[in-house]
């Protein structure tokens, strides 16, 4: 879609700027004249970022477009802005993707100042004369916010260069360009805000937990030269309330993993932007995170991987994939921590991990397991983390159960391959007080009308007895509008729980209050859901289907997740009363079996006299 007014877009059309002539440097520190490297043909700008994900994405469809622009005699050129990247870097970039043509670096944006380029990738067609023809995205598939297609409709560069080549007028000639911001740095002026001081804790508490090696952030943000560099793209970021992910509202509900930032530290965060990023005292920098552990739950004493690697294609959809592994426990088994441990986060959206009976013939069936009919062992999304249960709760794996892992792939623009593990730390049966248990209200005749914008759906679970709520997982798909959970009590009265007004397919979250809930019997929890198939909801696949229950992310899904633990159960207390019991039941039946031989001993000497 064109972007600003129509007058403007007319003017900017009719009135091209014309680009000069720079020399840029290729890795191996070759420069390339712009004039000569069109050798008289038009040419296809398109600024990428090393580390950003979604100019990452678009490396097959460069590759691609290369190709069939070639026919059209419209060469491609790639620039990777700012001097915070090298040859080293350009060189990776085009490695990794497989460039079949230049990739250059323009370290002091001269000609992405010429061309008046703001964000990676955002791509530019020159025609014959270095006059701009075209500027904005390659095409439309990812728009702003995480939003994705699964297939773009309108190829907005390739389309432009071809006109450009045929001499025509670009019927497109401008679209909004979606990605990282490129950073354009000032003169840090003297201010009271400054990165060692102010900047710096903000990060360090909301933002490096994930923003580090080994962990799914696409860049660090742990030194004061990382969030400079980063620096547009973080106040973006923040403003938009897309980072740090966090969605559900503050008037419901105290979470503990709450990882929102308050107006204040928003604020902040621009002024410092805003005054050039001034460092401050370097000596007041706390040192880095050191990179993600292994694990977060500590050593696990079982790991349990799928049984095989799996390759991820470079671009397409690919289905949930099933995989089944036994664990071997012939006893029941208690865990009071979990762990989903991605062997590659840059392609794992998320993995849920589920229990199967041990006579179970197929491989994709869900079942409730173990007394309190828990439907999930843990579901595992960026940013949801482990689960590590309260002192004396723990889940129950029943006796020759086995794992059901359901894993959701999404390709990145290169060809991955990945081998997800599960860890768990066990619990001795003596130490468990209270099961916990996930419960699941679902919708399997789940159908949304075509083109309906507001689509409500709600399901209820009554409480049976006293039960402490520990944390509520909502899921949903691309039409996901929104998602609450409300608790109607036996006196009538009504509380909510978890709202989610905004919800997100790309940031799905376990939500863990801070002090359990305590929920008598007879409460009612009542979860309510809004599904947008509507032309307004940019992430809909086809606004024109009718959608149904289905595990792709083109299908939809209501899936009320909650744990919950029996309030005054003490599984420890029964245990050993039961075992009391049992021992003065095995006395009573060894001094009975002795009365009993005894007597027939004195039966037996009677009868001989």
């Amino acid at each position: 879609m064109p972007v600003g007014s129509g007058l403007l877009v007319a003017i900017w059309a009719a009135c091209p700027i014309t680009v000069p002539d720079v020399e840029l440097p290729r890795a191996n520190g070759e420069l390339v004249r712009l004039s000569e490297y069109m050798a008289g043909w038009p040419v296809a700008v398109v600024f990428v970022g090393v580390d950003c994900p979604v100019a990452n994405l678009y490396g097959p469809r460069l590759r691609d477009l290369a190709k069939r622009l070639g026919t059209d005699r419209v060469r491609l050129l790639a620039v990777i802005p700012g001097r915070h990247d090298d040859k080293t870097a350009v060189a990776e970039f085009a490695r990794k993707h497989r460039l079949p043509f230049a990739c250059v670096l323009d370290a002091d944006l001269q000609l992405a100042d010429a061309l008046g380029a703001t964000r990676t990738p955002e791509a530019f067609v020159l025609d014959a004369g270095r006059r701009v023809r075209y500027r904005g995205r390659i095409d439309d598939q990812y728009r702003a916010g995480g939003v994705a297609r699964a297939a773009p409709t309108r190829e907005d560069l390739y389309e432009a260069a071809r006109e450009v080549a045929a001499g025509r007028r670009v019927s497109v000639p401008m679209t909004q360009a979606t990605g990282c911001v490129i950073a354009r740095e000032k003169n840090p002026a003297k201010a009271p805000l400054t990165y060692s001081r102010d900047i710096q804790p903000i990060l360090r508490h909301h933002c490096e937990t994930c923003h580090r090696p080994g962990e799914v952030a696409p860049f660090a943000l742990q030194t004061y030269a990382d969030a400079r560099r980063r620096a547009a793209t973080i106040v973006e970021a923040v403003a938009d309330g897309r980072m740090p992910p966090w969605h559900a509202s503050p008037l419901h509900g105290r979470f503990r993993n709450d990882r929102s930032l308050n107006d204040g530290q928003k604020r902040a965060i621009a002024e410092w932007v805003r005054q050039g990023c001034p460092e401050g005292n370097p000596s007041e920098v706390l040192p880095p995170l050191a990179p993600a552990e292994r694990w977060a739950i500590g050593t696990p004493d079982v790991v349990f991987p799928i049984p095989v690697e799996f390759e991820v294609p470079e671009q397409g959809i690919v289905e949930y994939q099933h995989f089944i592994v036994d664990p071997g426990f012939d006893q029941d088994t208690w865990v009071r921590a979990a762990e989903v441990r991605p062997g590659n986060r840059k392609v794992v959206h998320h993995c849920n991990v589920f229990l199967q009976p041990p006579n179970c013939t197929d491989p994709k069936a869900m079942f409730e397991t173990g007394p309190l009919g828990s439907s999930n062992l843990i579901a595992w999304t960026p940013g949801s983390g482990a689960v590590q249960l309260p002192p004396g709760m723990a889940k129950l794996i029943p006796a020759r159960s086995r794992l059901h892992f359901i894993v959701h792939y999404t390709p990145i623009g290169t060809r991955q391959t990945d081998r997800t593990e599960l860890g768990l730390i066990l619990c001795p049966p003596s130490e468990v007080r209270q099961e916990v248990a996930t419960k699941l209200l679902d919708d399997e005749n789940l159908t949304i009308p075509p083109h309906a914008a507001r689509h409500r759906v709600e399901k209820t679970w009554r409480a049976e007895m006293d039960v402490l709520l520990l944390s509520m997982f909502p899921h949903m798909h691309l039409r996901g509008k929104s998602f609450r959970y409300e608790a109607e009590f036996p006196d009538g009265g009504r509380e909510v729980l978890l709202d989610v007004p905004a919800y997100d397919f790309n940031w799905q979250h376990r939500y863990e209050l801070i002090e359990p809930r305590r929920l008598p019997a007879g409460t009612v929890i009542r979860c309510v859901a809004e599904y947008d198939n509507s032309v307004g909801n940019p992430a809909n696949p086809d606004p024109t289907a009718t959608v149904r229950e289905g595990q792709q992310s083109t299908d939809e899904m209501f899936n009320g997740f909650f744990d919950i633990a029996v309030a005054d159960q003490d599984l420890a207390s029964e245990k050993a009363g039961t075992d009391r019991l049992d021992s003065r039941r095995r006395i009573a039946m060894v001094v009975a079996g002795l009365g009993a031989a005894l007597a027939f001993l004195w039966a037996v000497r009677i009868w001989r006299k």
